[in-house]
């Protein structure tokens, strides 16, 4: 199915007044009828009247108003003719009917709101009854799709919540309206699939071993680091299933990522104890090379010799002041070193 748009729709104006004179005209012919019918008795031209008036108005039935960036399937007897696009007053074929199956369909969503919404509260229960009026129009605007976080599994077993926003418009109205039943449920459905495709190849956090490219070789892809390739694979997943639905997927986003709640006090802790060992890691380094330093200088300006004995003992007294957790307490010697 492709799109056939309609150039030469764009007079709603003129059909307009010409179908307001013609009801004028009509209106005359029924006031001369009744004129008629008092002098001859004869009821024939007020009879005509009446019928011309009767189906004058149908030509308003095909008049159409369009908003910028909005767009309107018209089928005729079950045919689809054409769409119509761009802001302007349309005239068509009073006969064909604009055609949306999406235009009820309410969806965690920018765009999903109801052209008309009124209240009406029953007299005798007390009762509210929401009344909205949903439009056939397919709306052209780049839209954001915010689907419900969900629960995966990466590629190491470990359960995690993941939420995306996806970032779309429809680019082809007789693809959307007549290949899939319903586009914007057809996209959120295709949304989480992809969603969980490509999660299933990555870890939470960079762990050895793991090939997240398919290439045979091992690399440090993750969710966490590599959010925007991750981003990126996710939207070509997403336009590769709904190319056949006239969409087009602009860009999508990872809006939250935890791990989930079963396990996330687990993997704080592995996190904690893991920055403990690298902070250590970094004391440790730091505090050898400051022994180191003060060996040197002391050799270098011949403040104190010191054999091997005294060396080693010195040695172990910096770096237990140096790598302790807490404030030393020093004990100083007031006689002989020896």
């Amino acid at each position: 199915m492709n799109e056939i748009v309609l150039t030469n729709k764009k007079h709603g104006m003129r059909r307009l007044i010409l179908t307001l004179l013609a009801m004028a005209l009509c209106i005359g012919i029924i006031v001369i009828g009744a004129i008629y019918v008092e002098s001859t008795d004869n009821p024939a031209i007020l009879l005509v009247g009446i019928l011309l008036f009767c189906i004058s108005w149908i030509p308003l039935a095909g008049l159409k108003i369009l908003k910028p960036q909005e767009a309107l399937v018209i089928t005729l007897f079950g045919k689809y003719v054409g769409t119509l696009k761009g802001d302007g007053f349309f005239a068509v074929n009073p006969f064909s009917s604009s055609f949306n199956p999406a235009a009820k369909t309410k969806l965690n969503q920018s765009g999903d709101v109801s052209t008309q919404h009124s209240i009406i509260q029953g007299a005798q229960n007390g009762q509210n009854v929401d009344i909205s009026a949903s439009s056939n129009k397919i709306s052209l605007k780049i839209m954001t799709l915010n689907n419900s976080r969900q629960k995966i599994n990466d590629c190491l077993g470990n359960p995690i919540e993941i939420g995306i926003a996806v970032i779309w418009r429809v680019v082809d109205t007789a693809k959307a309206v007549f290949n899939v039943d319903n586009y914007k449920e057809f996209l959120s459905l295709q949304c989480d699939s992809a969603l969980r495709n490509v999660v299933r190849i990555y870890p939470y956090d960079v762990a050895p071993g793991i090939d997240t490219t398919g290439d045979g070789v091992a690399d440090e892809g993750s969710l966490r680091g590599s959010s925007e390739v991750v981003a990126a694979r996710i939207r070509d997943e997403i336009q590769s299933r709904v190319n056949e639905a006239g969409i087009e997927i602009i860009e999508a986003r990872i809006t939250y990522l935890a791990y989930a709640p079963e396990i996330a006090a687990v993997m704080l802790q592995r996190q904690q104890a893991s920055a403990i060992i690298d902070a250590r890691r970094m004391i440790v380094d730091g505090a050898v090379g400051m022994v180191e330093m003060a060996l040197e200088r002391l050799e270098e300006k011949d403040t104190i010799k010191l054999d091997e004995e005294k060396k080693a003992q010195m040695v172990s007294n910096l770096l237990v002041v140096l790598c302790g957790n807490k404030d030393a307490q020093p004990v100083v010697n007031s006689g002989s070193i020896y």
